[in-house]
């Protein structure tokens, strides 16, 4: 058996959007008043969903909290996108891992998720990409890496996911699938790569795992 289906996450993985995500917020914040985001809620900018983030600092605020999300919903990410650094040799390595796997995109980003690849001439790369507004559920529940497999008929066995936050493991235990960490904030798991050209060295030792 090999792997049939490789799911990524998009910020911190096919992109380095740190400060594109915390410049982002910050502008929703001055548009309602609001100081930036303390330094401990930076990390959250880059992991969680706009609702899951807004709710966890403003839920206690229930008019803020509304107003928040309103103008997050309709401010343009345009201005942003100058903030984001694709991977080095991104479109090459995708194209090389298309020869052999079904790629997905699967992210917490909202109405962007389709945006962002449109944006960086990515579409054609990916078969599939799903975000927060796609399921009920944002990681780091599963039900993300679970719409995938059933788009494409792949089993946990035959699927990878590819993150950089402990949502994004949480999310691929959820859903069953191996977990391929990038990044410190994950350096623990037990499959860890620093650029994406190491990948396809793993997803052939997986396959290999899965038939012995």
């Amino acid at each position: 058996m090999s792997i049939r289906l490789v799911m990524f996450d998009c910020d911190g993985v096919l992109f380095e959007s740190r400060r594109a995500n915390v410049e982002f917020y910050t502008e929703v914040l001055r548009r309602c008043g609001e100081p930036p985001l303390p330094d401990s809620g930076e990390g959250g900018a880059h992991e969680l969903s706009s609702t899951d983030l807004f709710a966890r600092y403003y839920g206690d605020r229930p008019e803020l909290l509304e107003r928040v999300r309103k103008t997050a919903s309709t401010l343009d990410y345009g201005p942003f996108y100058e903030f984001m650094e694709p991977r080095e040799n991104l479109r090459a390595i995708l194209a090389e891992l298309a020869t052999r796997h079904r790629l997905a995109m699967a992210t917490n980003r909202g109405k962007t998720t389709h945006e962002v690849l449109a944006r960086f001439g990515l579409t054609d790369c990916f078969d599939l990409a799903v975000g927060a507004h796609d399921v009920e559920r944002p990681k780091p529940y599963g039900d993300m890496l679970e719409l995938c497999m059933e788009h494409f008929g792949a089993g946990p066995d035959e699927s990878v996911y590819v993150g950089d936050q402990m949502g994004d493991w949480k999310a691929a235990d959820a859903a069953g699938v191996a977990f391929v960490g990038m990044g410190e904030a994950v350096s623990a798991a037990p499959r860890t790569i620093e650029r994406l050209d190491e990948l396809a060295g793993h997803l052939t030792e997986l396959g290999r795992e899965a038939c012995a």
